[in-house]
């Protein structure tokens, strides 16, 4: 008996309701039908259907051992479609969501490898600081900056996690100097991003779990963090951003971190996409490249 073929069979059967319906969805005889269904009852010594002239029925032990072998034939077929993804190139049209900080300021250091590794894959890319509906705005892909993200019906994969932090151009702290405790922030110029009109405070943390807010705007608010990394580069004041975001500025001199013992607490990178029982190559190809960049973050 062929296991795997007879739980097949009896799956058909249960959903087809009859074995003549059942053969035909399978390709097959009535006669093949009934024989793999008795093969399997003879094999495990128990009735799993009664049958009578109207209709099909699962015993109570056939519902138990049915629930079973649906599960397994799940997994079994999403192992299999799992495998032949993992052979198949990446190719096609990739549509993600990115917010507009990643599409300014860390785009090129990492979707330039992914476009060279993979050459038959072409990228749609909406840069937005909303949230989209992903599955309805058919995005395969979304990449998001958060605390947490509310329970959804979208798979999560967290790549990194790195905290906010204060900074400000050179040319700013050189006119108006470097605060020395979070108190002088009041005296500063304090750069605020709001996607709506209504002020966002600073929730800051600092040593031995001290905390303060802090309120952030009143020279400058904005609602786009391009823009608001563009005014913080031309000296107009302090602000927040993600670590990762102003890495390669704090290393080449352009911004100075601010208040080193404070950040305005931790922001995790999310992959999201929607459920599927197999991924197109093209989606998992991207996602893993994201989480091997972002690894060196996690690592570091």
């Amino acid at each position: 008996m062929d296991h795997f073929a007879a739980l097949r069979a009896l799956r058909t059967i249960v959903e087809a309701g009859s074995f003549s319906a059942a053969a035909e969805r399978q390709g097959t005889t009535h006669s093949a039908m009934s024989r793999q269904l008795r093969q399997l009852e003879e094999h495990l010594q128990v009735r799993l259907l009664d049958r009578n002239s109207r209709r099909l029925s699962l015993t109570e032990a056939g519902r138990e051992y049915y629930g079973e072998a649906v599960g397994l034939l799940d997994r079994l077929d999403a192992a299999d479609d799992r495998a032949r993804a993992g052979q198949a190139q990446p190719s096609g049209r990739l549509r993600i969501s990115v917010p507009q900080v990643v599409a300014s300021q860390e785009l090129p250091h990492w979707l330039p490898a992914f476009l060279a590794r993979y050459p038959q894959v072409s990228l749609d890319l909406s840069a937005d600081d909303q949230l989209v509906d992903i599955v309805g705005g058919g995005f395969d892909l979304a990449l998001r900056i958060a605390p947490s993200l509310p329970d959804s019906q979208l798979v999560a994969r967290e790549l990194a996690r790195c905290p906010r932090i204060l900074v400000a151009a050179p040319a700013y702290l050189a006119r108006h100097g470097l605060p020395r405790q979070v108190a002088d922030l009041q005296q500063h110029a304090l750069l605020g991003f709001s996607p709506t009109a209504a002020s966002a405070p600073w929730h800051l943390h600092g040593p031995r779990a001290a905390t303060a807010t802090i309120d952030a705007g009143q020279r400058l608010r904005v609602d786009a963090t391009p823009a608001l990394y563009a005014a913080v580069l031309a000296g107009m004041g302090i602000s927040l951003f993600t670590a990762l975001t102003v890495q390669e500025d704090l290393r080449a001199g352009r911004l100075v971190r601010v208040l080193p013992a404070w950040h305005g607490g931790q922001r995790c990178y999310f992959a999201l996409y929607p459920h599927a029982r197999a991924l197109a190559p093209k989606v998992r190809a991207l996602i893993d490249h994201l989480a091997t960049h972002y690894a060196a973050w996690r690592s570091g």
